[in-house]
């Protein structure tokens, strides 16, 4: 689970763990049962293994001080075991040392690299994805991220919030692919957002501002693939003092609301046109509008949530799931979620997920209902 804002790279430190510790533990096993067992045997032949397991985890100096060590327990054996024809085991011990060493030179190097594109994709993170949570008035907001690879810091899914004079604005949305170009494109279309959200006096205004972004930043690739690079999304308002909500979906699934009356599928009553292909199919732009009354839940989420899969192949039941939650703080309702994915989908992610929970509080506070008057 991905939760921007907080800090998840880290180098290892502390103390070492039983796997880190497991050479030593090898040499002590391997010398002990040379020293006790008789000569034929020859369990002192397979002490270069020592060595070798280090380099898969140590850095350069501790396996050497480990080959070292094997060295002279091997120099030990000859005195006490003349017969034994501990030198060809010497050499070895010398050989795989020097090579064990430099295989934990390589190693480093390889995951000093591996930091630092962590360091720039939680860089990329920061900027595409933005901290939760967030209150304003009496709406509160929590987020939730999941990336389908275990290394991976951030896909194709974005959201983002602002809080404006025209009442709170929120985005979610899916580049079509991965990689850096899916970032790319989040990229352009979460910026473009943060700077119309607060300008554009309607939803369409907007979209159409997300769309430029988004077709400037296509230019960039073949024309053959444009097609291929579309973006959808869901555009939401929610304006301050009023029992309501406007959407704007762009071919992303709907939202929906959890309230008294039960469980609500906003769907839209005329399609608008997914982000960068409004050029082919028409920049018509539908707004709906639809009742949120005070204690009301929305939940927005991309495809990732409704097409992780069971063993049988079955989709994850977000509506069903919906529908059976008693009304909590966003933040359990996101984490509720997470922790049933993931027992959903047994086999692991098979897209990444991003999903933002809001709740219209009952009473806003008196201080925050101030705040949202003068803005």
């Amino acid at each position: 689970m991905v939760k921007p804002g907080q800090s998840r790279l880290r180098r290892p430190h502390g103390r070492w763990s039983f796997v880190q510790l497991s050479p030593v533990l090898l040499t002590v096993v391997i010398a002990g049962l040379a020293y006790s067992t008789p000569p034929d045997m020859a369990f002192s032949r397979i002490l270069p293994a020592a060595p070798a397991l280090a380099a898969a985890m140590w850095p350069v100096l501790p396996t050497v001080l480990l080959g070292t060590v094997c060295f002279l327990l091997m120099i030990g054996l000859s005195l006490v075991f003349p017969g034994l024809g501990a030198w060809y085991t010497v050499a070895g011990i010398v050989a795989v040392t020097v090579a064990a060493a430099y295989g934990s030179h390589v190693r480093l190097q390889r995951e000093q690299s591996l930091f630092q594109v962590r360091l720039v994709a939680d860089a990329a993170q920061q900027v595409v994805l933005s901290p939760m949570p967030r209150r304003f008035g009496g709406i509160e907001i929590e987020s939730l991220y999941l990336a389908a690879a275990a290394e991976a810091r951030i896909g194709g899914d974005f959201y983002e919030v602002a809080d404006t004079r025209f009442g709170v604005r929120l985005l979610i949305g899916d580049v079509r692919g991965k990689g850096l170009p899916a970032v790319g494109a989040a990229a352009a279309v979460v910026n473009s957002f943060r700077e119309a959200a607060y300008a554009e006096p309607d939803l369409g205004g907007i979209a159409r501002r997300l769309e430029a972004s988004s077709t400037r930043y296509s230019t960039a690739f073949p024309p053959e693939d444009l097609m291929e690079r579309f973006t959808t999304a869901v555009l939401v308002e929610i304006p301050h003092e009023e029992d309501l909500i406007r959407v704007l979906n762009c071919g992303h699934p709907p939202p929906l609301v959890l309230g008294r009356e039960g469980l609500r599928v906003l769907n839209p009553t005329a399609p608008s046109p997914l982000l960068n292909l409004a050029d082919l199919i028409g920049d018509h732009y539908s707004i709906d509008t639809f009742a949120f009354a005070r204690g009301d839940q929305l939940l927005l989420y991309t495809d990732g949530v409704t097409e992780a899969r069971a063993r049988n192949g079955e989709f994850f039941p977000l509506a069903d799931w919906m529908s059976r939650q008693r009304p909590v703080q966003p933040r359990e309702l996101l984490d509720g979620l997470h922790r049933d994915l993931l027992h959903y989908s047994s086999r692991g992610l098979d897209d990444d997920i991003a999903a933002l929970a809001v709740h219209l509080h009952k009473s806003p506070d008196p201080i925050d209902r101030r705040r949202a008057r003068s803005a």
